[in-house]
C-alpha cells in the first residue's frame, strides 16, 4: 500500500512564499510520477504540477507557471512544491497524489492512484 503524507502548509501574506513536501511510503517512488492538485472550497480538484518519475519532465497549469516549481528527491521518497510570489487565489486544500509504477504524467485527477490527505494553503491580501 501506497502512503502520501504532505506538509509544509500554512498562512502567509501575499507574495509570500512556502514549501509543500510530500513523503511517500514504498520502495517504487522512483518509478511513479508525483503530482499536486489544489482544491478551494466550493470548487473542483484542479491540477497545479505534475513531475515525471525520473524528474526530467514537468508540466504546470498556466496559473502557477513561473511562480511554482515542483522536484522530486527519489533517494528521500518526496516531493516537494515550492511556492512563490502567492496570491490570495491560491488558497486552497493542497493535495498530493501518485501514480502506479510507470505511468506518464497527466492532469487529470481521475488518472491518478494515490492521494495524499491534503494541507490547507492560505494566502492573506
Amino acid at each position: 500500500q501506497v502512503q502520501l503524507v504532505e506538509s509544509g502548509g500554512g498562512l502567509v501574506q501575499a507574495g509570500g512564499s512556502l514549501r509543500l513536501s510530500c513523503a511517500v511510503s514504498g520502495r517504487t517512488f522512483g518509478s511513479r510520477s508525483m503530482g499536486w492538485f489544489r482544491q478551494a472550497p466550493g470548487k473542483e480538484r484542479d491540477f497545479v504540477a505534475a513531475i515525471s518519475a525520473s524528474g526530467s519532465s514537468t508540466a504546470y497549469a498556466d496559473s502557477v507557471k513561473g511562480r511554482f516549481t515542483i522536484s522530486r528527491d527519489n533517494a528521500k521518497n518526496t516531493v516537494y512544491l515550492q511556492m512563490n510570489s502567492l496570491k490570495p487565489e491560491d488558497t486552497a486544500v493542497y493535495y498530493c497524489a501518485a501514480t502506479t509504477a510507470y505511468r506518464t504524467i497527466n492532469s487529470i485527477p481521475n488518472e491518478w492512484d494515490y492521494w495524499g490527505q491534503g494541507t490547507q494553503v492560505t494566502v492573506s491580501s
